[in-house]
């Protein structure tokens, strides 16, 4: 892997923290990057460091048009950033999942990590009992286990990003990496907990028997829980694999992640035919809630299709906690964020007019999926896009 010239030198400075942005250089940012604060599917995610050297080519960084971005800057000072989070209208101290620094940077990069951990600390301190999700395909060393391991009241959950592609078009960074920040972070883990995060996977690029055995047999038994998951294929990464001459996974780009069927179910033989290795997860946070012995707190227990890979305990976990709501509190609250509830299914709350951040808000205050009606989801696609799936396929109503 090889880090560019500027952020390399930036790097060795040895400083603590980073500059924040002048009015200058934060006028030549997009909008949505200067929003440090966005509801994402598995929480809150809080963004006050921009700017990566990593140069993965699927990045979501191309859908704020700052891939070209090398050097991290910071927006705000971590303090700032969690007063910001604290006083968000969709914040719920305990309930609101949050994710930190998991849309422009990578938090473990040697002059981010200084801010991720400060950030962590500073929220730890407020007696804060949420879920915070801290997600790098960077070096994770002894030295910060212990510092999450001293964190007393946030649940933390550390996902390492595994690929194993090779093509350094594609993925620069060396898959060992994650391979060695997995299995560190897992012999020392205490009151963390340790997700291998196994994406994305594409088919033909990193989906052989050997990819698959590296993943379920080598690297899951140094995780508490393990999630497989696609690509996000959306028109600007496409976009960008044709202006660069990558080879293009599939041939048009679309608004979820692409997961074919057929790659779906070698995944799940092969990881019943494995001897060990962490229970195997299609949704992010049922790993996470898995890994801290509690419910998902998304709710997808209502989804019946996606726990028949969950193991027992966690299934009982999910039923125990898992309630249809009533419709009276449910329409005042899709009212009050400025939507209409449409209809409340057994596996879903159907709404009409409520973007995904409010929707999110929904989810995680009620523990129940919140749909789109204009966004259906299909049974037993599990909220992936419709690209490698039987046509034939009902959609939800």
């Amino acid at each position: 892997m090889t880090i560019s010239t500027e952020a390399a030198g930036h790097v060795t400075t040895g400083r603590k923290h980073l500059p924040i942005l002048s009015d200058k250089q934060r006028a030549g940012l997009r909008p949505e990057l200067l929003e440090v604060i966005e509801y994402r599917k598995s929480g809150l995610s809080l963004n006050h460091v921009v700017g990566c050297p990593l140069d993965c080519g699927y990045c979501v960084r191309h859908l704020f048009d700052n891939f070209a971005m090398k050097v991290p800057r910071a927006l705000m000072s971590d303090e700032d950033a969690v007063d910001l989070l604290m006083g968000h209208a969709h914040f719920q101290a305990h309930v609101t999942p949050v994710q930190i620094f998991n849309r422009a940077t990578d938090p473990m990069l040697p002059v981010v990590k200084p801010h991720t951990l400060a950030t962590l600390r500073l929220l730890d301190e407020r007696g804060l009992t949420n879920h915070v999700l801290v997600i790098t395909r960077w070096r994770v060393t002894e030295e910060d286990c212990a510092v999450l391991n001293s964190l007393r009241n946030l649940k933390v959950t550390l996902l390492v990003t595994w690929s194993g592609i090779d093509d350094d078009r594609v993925e620069p960074v060396d898959s060992t990496i994650a391979a060695s920040s997995l299995k560190i972070a897992f012999e020392h883990e205490d009151r963390y907990r340790v997700v291998l995060y196994w994406r994305p996977i594409v088919p033909g690029l990193n989906d052989t028997d050997e990819h698959l055995s590296t993943a379920l047999v080598d690297l899951s038994r140094y995780a508490h829980a393990t999630v497989f998951t696609g690509l996000f294929f959306k028109d600007q990464i496409r976009d960008y694999y044709r202006a660069h001459g990558l080879p293009e996974p599939y041939e048009d780009g679309a608004r979820r992640k692409i997961f074919p069927q057929d790659l779906e179910r070698r995944i799940l033989a092969a990881a019943g035919a494995r001897g060990h290795g962490s229970p195997l997860f299609r949704k992010t946070s049922c790993a996470v809630a898995y890994a801290h012995i509690v419910a998902d707190y998304n709710g997808h227990f209502g989804i019946r299709e996606l726990c028949d890979i969950c193991p027992a305990t966690q299934l009982q976990r999910c039923a125990t906690a898992w309630t249809r709501p009533a419709e009276g509190p449910v329409a005042a609250l899709a009212e009050d964020l400025g939507g209409r509830l449409v209809e409340i299914t057994d596996r879903a709350i159907v709404v009409q007019g409520l973007d995904e951040q409010r929707r999110y808000r929904m989810q995680h205050g009620l523990g129940f999926q919140v749909h789109d009606v204009a966004k259906p989801h299909h049974p037993s696609r599990h909220g992936r896009a419709d690209t490698g799936w039987a046509s034939h396929t009902q959609e939800e109503s």
